[in-house]
């Protein structure tokens, strides 16, 4: 099914005028981009959909370096996409992280590859499994079974090459944090106070105070 050009999200840094249709997500249509929209309109990679499909049968588009074959997938808030040249091509393999800029919308930023080995995700909550193990629920989908204490709204560190959680981020005072919902989405800063009953976070950015619910903010490494 697709989806009116008028009717996405207004993340999504694509023109508003053109064609009637844009391609729908399999999921998540407010919290990410689909991979088409992200190599075709952002990066520029692909002149239309058919080159698109083509570079993802062979294997040369990575989401959190793992191969993706539908181009419906989304990419959402610091994943990282991979695009692996040709073979036998001269060109290097290029890295992006999926990041939300101050005009709320989604952008890419080139990193190295050291960086897009690793994300940070959000522990939305925590499930407990047969055999007292804890399952660990994280804001990009990904669930992992863990020992590590970490609580709600706290963050993980993930290598994307282990595919195992490094290490949490807790939501404490004086934590670097972004903002991925509401109208402060996109602004990053300090967290200088949190009120767990109200559920809300004081937030210094850009030498302003912001007060901010605390399920609208992501604890940074």
């Amino acid at each position: 099914m697709h989806l009116k050009r008028q009717q996405s999200p207004k993340s999504w840094p694509i023109e508003r005028k053109g064609t009637t249709y844009l391609v729908r997500p399999k999921y998540s249509i407010d919290q990410g981009v689909p991979i088409l929209i992200a190599i075709r309109d952002m990066l520029k990679f692909a002149k239309d959909r058919r080159e698109v499909k083509k570079a993802l049968n062979s294997r040369q588009i990575l989401l959190n370096h793992r191969a993706v074959f539908d181009d419906r997938d989304n990419a959402v808030l610091l994943d990282v996409i991979t695009i692996v040249p040709p073979e036998g091509s001269n060109l290097s393999e290029k890295n992006y992280r999926v990041l939300m800029g101050m005009n709320k919308k989604f952008e890419l930023k080139e990193i190295n590859k050291q960086e897009s080995e690793h994300k940070t995700a959000k522990v939305i909550n925590k499930t407990t499994l047969k055999g007292k193990k804890t399952q660990i629920n994280l804001s990009d989908g990904r669930n992992f079974i863990s020992d590590l204490k970490c609580k709600t709204n706290d963050s993980v560190l993930v290598n994307l090459k282990s595919k195992k959680i490094e290490k949490c981020v807790p939501m404490k005072k004086d934590a670097k944090a972004i903002v991925f919902a509401g109208k402060h989405a996109g602004e990053e800063g300090v967290i200088k106070e949190i009120d767990e009953e109200k559920s809300m976070a004081k937030l210094e950015s850009n030498g302003e105070m912001i007060n901010i619910l605390i399920k609208q903010i992501m604890v940074l490494e």
